[in-house]
């Protein structure tokens, strides 16, 4: 018989040291009796291997579609702990953030908690930098979780766990059936994670924002006719946005040849940076750095640019009647 009262199920793919890393601070937590599971996602690394020597259950995934909801669906269903801390493999567990967490679920009516994810490397590249910012959010219940958390077994079982369908947004889906039933998802203030998104270059962070608009209309579609409309005002505000901005810079060249004078061009550049400002002003609750703030700012509107190409590949893919395989945009852990 299973005497786990938490079972941790760590996913990756190709995660190499950061899923050693990752393992290692399980074990040095502050939890009470748990099981470790790792879920590999057809890594063509050692991460198998490390898991293995690091004393966890090692789960493979071959054949069909990969994701992170797949994955999770086969970590916490391999287990029979009360509760599911699940964590992916580039993180870092703070050591007392399960303490905490279990603290907060002694309300039945909490079914999720979860704390601050924050970039172990923000000043390894200015992609780092920007998405440690995207983290962070204030503590309180909120519509749904990102994705490392620690859940009650008995919610994951009602409604049934993780959609395995979508490659992205798998997290919010879970959360808003959760509510949808009654159960509370709670943002506890303390740190939960440090994660090393390891993003060095474009490609990367247009990708990552590519998933990200796909996501948007996914969900969307799936609760738009719905009471409770999960990110439907996210994908239209993205599409009028991006739309915009994507059509601003045309019209502003054109206009400049017209007029053969640079004044549009530059009046499009004042008037992107005083947006850029005024999203780093309401974000200065954020950080300190008023240049790390104004970059924020500027990645906050230039990213509706791949976001709204997101949405589209997915409209696509629903015209055509077919799926899509997962958007990776992180390198192979050297």
């Amino acid at each position: 018989m299973n005497s786990a009262e938490i079972s941790v199920v760590v996913i990756g793919r190709n995660e190499g040291q950061r899923l050693a890393d990752c393992l290692d601070s399980v074990r040095r937590a502050r939890i009470p009796a748990f099981e470790l599971i790792y879920v590999d996602s057809a890594s063509t690394d050692d991460s198998r291997e490390l898991a293995d020597a690091a004393g966890a259950k090692v789960i493979t995934l071959t054949g069909g579609r990969l994701s992170a909801a797949r994955a999770r669906n086969a970590g916490w269903r391999s287990t029979s702990a009360p509760y599911v801390l699940f964590l992916d493999g580039d993180t870092i567990l703070d050591s007392d953030f399960v303490v905490h967490a279990l603290k907060a679920l002694k309300d039945p009516a909490v079914a999720v908690v979860w704390g601050h994810r924050r970039e172990i490397r923000p000043q390894a590249s200015i992609y780092n930098r920007l998405v440690d910012l995207d983290w962070i959010a204030r503590p309180g219940y909120t519509e749904f979780c990102g994705g490392d958390s620690l859940m009650r077994r008995e919610c994951l079982e009602f409604s049934e766990g993780f959609d395995a369908n979508l490659i992205a947004g798998e997290e919010p889906d879970l959360c808003r059936r959760i509510r949808a039933a009654g159960g509370r998802i709670l943002h506890i203030d303390v740190p939960m994670t440090g994660h090393d998104i390891a993003m060095q270059h474009l490609s990367q962070y247009w990708r990552r924002a590519v998933r990200t608009g796909y996501a948007y209309a996914e969900i969307a579609a799936r609760y738009r006719d719905t009471a409770d409309p999960l990110w439907t005002a996210e994908s239209r505000a993205n599409i009028l946005r991006g739309s915009i901005y994507i059509a601003a810079i045309p019209a502003a060249g054109v206009i400049a040849l017209v007029l053969n004078s640079w004044l549009p061009i530059i009046a499009l550049a004042v008037a992107g940076l005083l947006v850029a400002m005024r999203t780093a002003f309401l974000a200065r609750w954020k950080h300190a750095s008023r240049g790390t703030l104004i970059l924020f700012g500027i990645h906050s509107h230039v990213q509706h640019i791949p976001i709204l190409l997101g949405q589209f590949l997915y409209f696509q893919a629903r015209w055509r009647g077919t799926g899509r395989e997962l958007i990776e945009y992180k390198k192979r852990s050297s």
